[in-house]
């Protein structure tokens, strides 16, 4: 049987929606480093920027080996490549808690990189040592967590500021929005003969310059950025800063883990969906990915993309992630990202990022059994109270102000209730699956399993890795955390203790002979 795995029609759609993600990811990167943190722009798109599109493409290529590997293991094709692209938490998280206090301080934007390169270094250790018992982790962790957990990240992460930007210029993304509805959920295409993918970017992209919403000056001011910037070694740089990063590791140990348990459940999302891989080998990839970028110069971790089940329903084989991963190379390689921007608008392809995100969502709800149903909703509080956080500390910031100063009180008297926000919001990824656990485990009556996994909720808040904004041992606001999980661990021992007794009641001749 001759397997066709190379590029389907679905690729072209889920390679511009990949692409565009990725893209939109390296911008933000780099305008956060050089408008934001000051970080001079021969670092930033001579040395930076290459890296983190080289580091994108080891780990794409990766992925299309593992879906080449695997379609000719079961004779399908119908094989999915998972989606890559860099890490979008770590580069906020890089970018506000490592670079710019360190630059702020010595005012060296290269003593800034090395501390920042030993960061990223530190969580691809966590991937390469994680990958080891990645299978086992994800085997002990019951799906609809950690799909509950996923589809908060698709719908909260992913795709609810593209809808927020859909609704900014209607004119353009509505129609693109309508046509996703038409095409990819419903049962009877619009211009059948045209892929889907590029429908959306033609139309999109011809509303938006008759709507005005595009310039042709920024065609020309995007052509500034041209150049050729290959990457180069910088491994001199990561040795620098390592004697002196400790102080600024302590951010790099939970957004690692989060970053496993991210990639634990998009490995879980392809397995739901009929792609399963080999969750050592993807993790390693990643880990190596991201060491191989670092010794680079790139301070920024790859991950599995979410939306594995999305790019599948879109026909997507494994040349899109490839071809996504090459794209993101060339690039930053030739200063093209701006001048891409100026032509093709996100308002065009960002409503492709919600229908990944509802279809991720929509993978949760067909695998869950009913009586598991209420696990998805309580998996996705946390990821809404980290997307309210962001959203408010966003506002406080922009008007020159935080919720420290203006007090948790005082807001809370408005029904925003901050402090709450800071606790559930803290954390998300882990949070969203620990109490994933906690209520599934209920449900199921297993209480054992619950009583660990609220001892593991209680060791986590005591080093401040859930519920609070920075890590810390036994800090004051995360002990009465400490105790509460402490307390749940108990009653679920009550629980077991309760069920044993009147299960052994229950199997006594007596007890028997009553029935």
């Amino acid at each position: 049987m001759k397997l066709n795995i190379g590029w389907k029609r679905g690729d072209w759609a889920a390679y511009f929606g990949l692409m565009t993600n990725n893209l939109t990811n390296l911008l933000t990167m780099m305008g956060l480093l050089i408008f934001v943190v000051g970080i001079p722009t021969e670092i930033v798109y001579g040395r930076i920027a290459p890296a983190f599109g080289f580091a994108v493409l080891l780990a794409s290529i990766s992925y299309a080996y593992f879906g080449a590997q695997l379609a000719k293991a079961t004779q399908r094709s119908d094989v999915t490549a998972l989606p890559s692209g860099p890490s979008a938490p770590s580069i906020f998280t890089v970018t506000f808690l490592v670079i710019m206090p360190v630059y702020q301080q010595t005012q060296n934007a290269e003593f800034a990189i090395q501390i920042a390169l030993v960061w990223c270094f530190v969580e691809a250790m966590i991937l390469v040592g994680g990958s080891f018992l990645g299978e086992t982790i994800r085997k002990m962790i019951p799906r609809t967590v950690l799909l509950s957990c996923l589809s908060g990240l698709g719908l909260l992460l992913l795709a609810m500021n593209p809808m927020l930007q859909s609704f900014e210029a209607p004119t353009v993304s509505f129609i693109v929005l309508l046509l996703i509805f038409i095409n990819w959920f419903g049962k009877s295409p619009i211009f059948a003969r045209i892929p889907t993918g590029l429908l959306l970017l033609v139309a999109g992209t011809v509303l938006a310059w008759v709507s005005g919403l595009q310039s042709p000056e920024a065609i020309k001011a995007s052509m500034a950025s041209f150049g050729f910037n290959p990457p180069g070694i910088h491994i001199d740089s990561f040795l620098q800063g390592l004697p002196h990063a400790l102080p600024y590791l302590a951010s790099a140990v939970p957004l690692g883990l989060a970053n496993y348990i991210f990639d634990l459940e998009n490995i879980e999302s392809a397995h739901a969906a009929g792609d399963e891989y080999n969750t050592r080998n993807v993790m390693l990839a990643n880990g190596l990915s991201s060491t191989v970028g670092c010794f680079l110069g790139n301070p920024f971790p790859v991950t599995v993309y979410v939306g594995h089940a999305g790019w599948k329903a879109m026909g997507a084989s494994i040349g899109y992630t490839l071809a996504s991963g090459i794209t993101m190379f060339i690039v930053p390689l030739f200063g093209l990202g701006a001048f891409m921007l100026a032509i093709i608008p996100m308002t065009a392809i960002v409503p492709i990022l919600v229908f990944i995100g509802v279809v991720t969502a929509n993978q949760v709800v067909r695998e869950t059994p009913k009586n598991e149903v209420p696990v998805i909703f309580i998996c996705l509080f946390p990821w809404i109270a980290n997307w309210a956080l962001t959203i408010v500390n966003n506002v406080l910031s922009a008007a020159g102000t935080s919720g420290a100063a203006i007090g948790s009180k005082v807001l809370a008297s408005k029904g925003v209730y901050y402090t709450g926000l800071v606790h559930l919001g803290n954390g998300a990824p882990l949070g969203s699956m620990l109490w994933g656990c906690i209520a599934i485990f209920a449900i199921l009556n297993k209480p054992l399993r619950g009583a660990i996994s609220a001892a593991v909720g209680s060791v986590l808040a005591l080093f401040g890795v859930i519920h609070a904004p920075v890590v810390g041992f036994a800090q004051g606001p995360s002990m009465m955390f400490v105790y509460a999980y402490l307390m749940m661990a108990v009653m679920f021992v009550i629980k077991h203790f309760i069920d044993s007794k009147q299960a052994a009641a229950d199997n006594t001749p007596g007890s028997a002979l009553s029935k």
